[in-house]
């Protein structure tokens, strides 16, 4: 066992965030995967507040919830770094402002 350097990528957007016609979230996964990164994932937050300090949360009659959604990739720091270009100019098109973060990690190859 030994542990394999790499870096997650975390995208913080709203849900109701589009690309083209696709939602944002979804246009990153496939482009993520186009890219031939290593892995992705999307998580839907329940609760969030961000730069306006506005709340977001789930309420069940609301019409519009826009809650967070967090992508995360993990690949090697050049995979990322490429990525992040892509990126970039995906957030640009969409004129979306999100939170990008990108951090080591180690990953348990057995």
């Amino acid at each position: 066992m030994h542990l394999e350097p790499k870096k997650k990528l975390r995208i913080i957007t709203g849900e109701n965030a589009m690309y083209r016609h696709t939602p944002l979230h979804e246009a990153i996964i496939y482009g993520a995967k186009k890219s031939g990164m290593a892995g992705a994932t999307i998580y839907r937050g329940i609760m969030a507040y961000g730069e306006k300090s506005q709340i977001r949360s789930f309420r069940f009659f609301a019409l519009s919830q826009d809650l967070p959604v967090i992508t995360e990739i993990i690949d090697t720091e050049e995979n990322i770094n490429i990525f992040l270009e892509i990126l970039k100019k995906m957030l640009e098109k969409c004129n979306e402002k999100g939170l990008v973060t990108v951090e080591s990690i180690g990953r348990v190859k057995f």
